[in-house]
């Protein structure tokens, strides 16, 4: 027999390691589980309970780190009383559920056979012994939230099969050490329920208190899923703005996409008090049991357990909870816990991309009745600003404006309503969230009513939020609200002192894309570059036109750089329509001389379609400009090239312009309507172009451009030549 011989400094460093949360009784959990791993007992099945993923994933990263390698090499004791060292072999390895076939016991025994203990100790008289087989700890269990029912039982099953195990003497190695699974409540609730024997062999249960996330897989939008106590609104999310007509002939044709920030989704404390015990409640026609809980509450849930297969109820068990806390009396506060319990369910499946009506109600309800039962909890600052961000998720699901912006004013009047129960010098974070959610609430507000009064209402809260927000702590926030700052701004100067506002637009755009690296986030910094260029050319209609619109090509090309038409198509084609306009601008200024002229010219062509073609190529994508318009105008450049620059080449390149700009004005007639003047405008650009046609190319010339029409077109279009 062996033993294993520590360092006593370091195995005192080990323990305790600090992880970074304020929480003191997460700190304490997590000594109390590393305790648990550490001493390397048998047969042991830990649970730890945590429903954010962040955090899981930073406690998990620091039991690995300080208890997967403990000592570079490990000094073991034999019997005889003799000392030799090893090559540290893991004592605790992290594996990842596989959630194509989710057997947690097949994963570690193939680790095992992958990876045996490696004998030690061996020599002539000695065979040697096999080192301790590590404790495994498994993550991901909440993946299976977006697999299939059928996979999420297949887990279940897997569970219930190791029970055989855990009664019998058969061996199986994961039982020869700790096994931890990390899973979060709801999938807490299907362990008890569906693999209770499995659930009854545990030998510890760790429960840490955090913010609900997503189950995303840490990809995308990590930015979205902050250390904070409530939402924000900082996942860049693209919102396109209307533009004036630039001049009677040629119009403006994209919409730029100036960004406005959509809710970082729901992160509230979920509070720690565990669920009271409740019989097993299996069939969703109980609730009709439920005569203390809201009405609509009820009808909505059973609506929606209506269109399941009845392999989730989570929804009853804590419907039940709440029932038998009103039975027994319980405090406000308790209920309170519950409901804010109940919603955090829904609020995840919302955050996991069901975001239809249903699921929004049952979570507003739900939080509503929280509040109602506790108004003095610390937890209601950030259920309002949860409250807010609900409503404001359904004014995006709604078609009648009326009634979005009801919504809208609803979720600002409960962002308003969270700030007058906090202060920013007590609670930054807090605050300074919530006043940037109220800034992303009023722009959206003006899209519907008094845009001057709304837009100028977002700029009040994004600056609060910025005082709040320093730029060396939180650099990713604080760019984000400067983005929608300038956003702001930028809209504001459609309406008043435009080159007050734009120039603000301007400056806050470029004190957010400094804290965005290029090559670590291409699609955010080519976006704001994208919006600078916007900048400096809404700029250049009102002074130093020359100097603004070179300035607007000079960053719409870097942003190319980084919108690509491989890695996001939708924007490189946008951005494309952007320089094509820029350069059109450039090209008719009073001091061009004819042969930049022609090169602005052609390069406007080659800008225009690029876009067109990347544009054509996107099926079932709503583009953030109008393509027609962009047909239309391509159409006016390629006319523009041979008649009002000069042109030196033969008739055959001139004939190419010329039938380019008459197929260019056909496909933007496709889009318009005919009692519209656009439409009016653009049958006069084809009867112009004809007659070009004949002019430099003669009758034969005519009667190619003729062949080009539609039938349709054909009658009328002669009556005007």
């Amino acid at each position: 027999m062996y033993t294993e011989k520590k360092d006593k400094s370091q195995i005192h460093t080990s323990v305790n390691e600090p992880i970074h949360t304020r929480n003191i009784k997460n700190q304490q959990v997590y000594q109390r589980l590393k305790l648990a791993l550490s001493l390397g007992l048998r047969r042991q099945i830990l649970f730890a309970i945590c429903d954010d993923l962040k955090l899981r994933n930073r406690i998990a990263a620091r039991l690995h780190s300080i208890l997967a390698y403990p000592l570079k090499n490990t000094v073991y004791q034999q019997e005889n009383g003799e000392e030799f060292s090893a090559q540290a072999y893991p004592r605790l390895v992290t594996c990842r559920l596989n959630v194509s076939d989710p057997n947690p016991i097949a994963q570690i025994n193939q680790w095992l056979i992958n990876y045996p203990p490696p004998i030690i100790g061996g020599s002539k008289n000695n065979s040697g012994r096999p080192l301790p087989t590590p404790g495994f700890q498994i993550v991901g269990v909440e993946m299976l939230t977006k697999e299939p029912i059928a996979i999420q039982r297949l887990f279940l099953n897997y569970l219930k099969l190791s029970e055989v195990y855990l009664s019998s003497q058969e061996s199986s190695r994961f039982l020869e050490s700790s096994l931890l699974f990390w899973v979060s409540r709801p999938w807490l609730f299907a362990i008890q329920q569906s693999a209770p024997n499995f659930w009854h062999c545990r030998t510890g249960v760790f429960v840490f208190a955090g913010e609900p996330t997503p189950t995303v897989d840490n990809r995308v939008y990590s930015e979205s899923f902050a250390d904070s106590s409530s939402l924000d609104r900082e996942d860049i999310e693209e919102f396109f703005v209307n533009e004036a007509a630039i001049s009677q002939t040629f119009k403006q044709t994209d919409k730029p996409n100036l960004p406005l920030n959509a809710n970082e989704y729901l992160l509230t404390q979920i509070p720690e008090k565990y669920p009271v015990k409740f019989p097993q409640i299996t069939d969703y026609q109980s609730l009709a049991s439920l005569s203390h809980i809201n009405q609509e509450l009820q009808e909505l849930v059973q609506g929606l357990l209506g269109n399941d297969d009845g392999g989730q109820n989570q929804e009853i068990l804590l419907l039940w909870e709440i029932e038998q806390l009103h039975i027994q009396n319980a405090t406000g506060e308790e209920l309170a816990i519950a409901y804010h319990n109940f919603g955090d369910l829904y609020r995840l499946r919302i955050e996991e991309g069901q975001q239809k009506l249903e699921n929004l109600m049952v979570a507003i309800i739900a939080y509503q009745q929280a509040i109602s039962y506790d108004e003095s909890s610390p937890q209601v600052p950030d259920i309002l600003n949860d409250l807010g961000t609900l409503y404001w998720m359904l004014h995006c699901i709604r078609d009648d404006p009326e009634e979005a912006k009801i919504y809208i004013q609803q979720g600002i009047d409960f962002y308003k309503l969270a700030l007058k129960l906090i202060r920013g010098d007590t609670q930054p974070e807090t605050y300074a969230c919530i006043q940037n959610n109220l800034g992303a609430a009023y722009g959206d507000l003006a899209r519907f009513s008094e845009p001057l009064e709304n837009w100028n209402l977002a700029v009040i809260a994004y600056h609060e939020t910025l005082r709040y927000r320093q730029e060396e702590i939180e650099p990713l926030k604080y760019a984000a609200c400067q983005n929608n700052l300038g956003t702001a701004y930028w809209n504001l100067g459609q309406y008043n002192q435009p080159v007050e506002h734009i120039k603000k637009a301007i400056a806050a755009y470029k004190l957010a894309v400094v804290h965005y690296n290029p090559t670590d986030e291409p699609l955010k910094y080519g976006m704001i570059q994208n919006n600078i260029g916007t900048a400096y050319w809404n700029l250049s209609q009102y002074e130093q036109p020359r100097e603004n619109l070179q300035l607007a090509i000079q960053v719409y090309t870097e942003a190319l750089k980084y919108r690509t038409s491989k890695n996001a198509p939708q924007a490189y084609a946008a951005t494309q329509n952007n320089l094509g306009m820029a350069y059109w601008h450039l090209a008719n200024q009073d001091q061009t001389t004819k042969e930049d002229q022609q090169q602005f010219i052609n390069l406007c062509i080659k800008s225009y379609e690029e876009a067109v073609n990347i544009a054509q190529s996107l099926t079932n994508i709503n583009l953030s400009f109008d393509l027609c318009l962009t047909h239309n105008n391509l159409g006016i450049a390629h006319y523009y090239l041979v008649t009002n620059v000069y042109f030196d080449q033969d008739k055959k390149i001139l004939s190419q312009h010329l039938e380019a700009a008459l197929e260019n004005y056909l496909q933007a007639l496709n889009g318009f309507s005919k009692q519209t003047e656009t439409y009016q405008k653009t049958i006069n650009h084809i009867i112009k172009t004809i007659r070009t046609f004949h002019n430099e190319l003669g009758i034969q010339g005519q009667n190619l451009a003729l062949s080009k029409l539609p039938g349709y077109l054909l009658s009328n279009i002669l009556e005007k030549l």
